[in-house]
């Protein structure tokens, strides 16, 4: 594991989002989602995500997720994904989102 700087870390804009709306998206390889997640001030952005296996959609309305918003945007396939939506891996692989479990204003940063 590589050592960044507190400077390094700085530069990652994780940002609190309620998701407003989830689409299915079949034309992937693995499972996933269209997510369409509200970032207050900076914006409303979709991602794809592969969290079908612990999530349906009904269970993701509403919620506040992390996601990394500054990362170059990510064709895939016909569809632009435009922010990484964060997770830690379960012991077989797959995705648990990482969640907010109080409000917080949408576009808060990660500190």
């Amino acid at each position: 594991m590589e050592t960044i700087t507190w400077n390094d870390f700085e530069k990652v804009e994780l940002r609190a989002g309620t998701i407003l709306e989830v689409l299915d998206f079949p034309e992937t390889r693995k499972p996933a989602y269209k997510v369409k997640v509200d970032f207050g001030p900076l914006g409303i952005k979709w991602s794809s995500a592969q969290i079908t296996k612990h999530y349906t959609k009904e269970m993701l309305l509403g919620k506040q997720i992390l996601g990394v918003i500054n990362f170059p945007q990510k064709q895939i396939g016909h569809f632009m994904s435009e922010f990484l939506l964060t997770g830690l891996a379960d012991e077989h692989g797959d995705i648990i989102i990482s969640a907010i479990d109080k409000p917080v204003p949408d576009g808060s940063k990660l500190i």
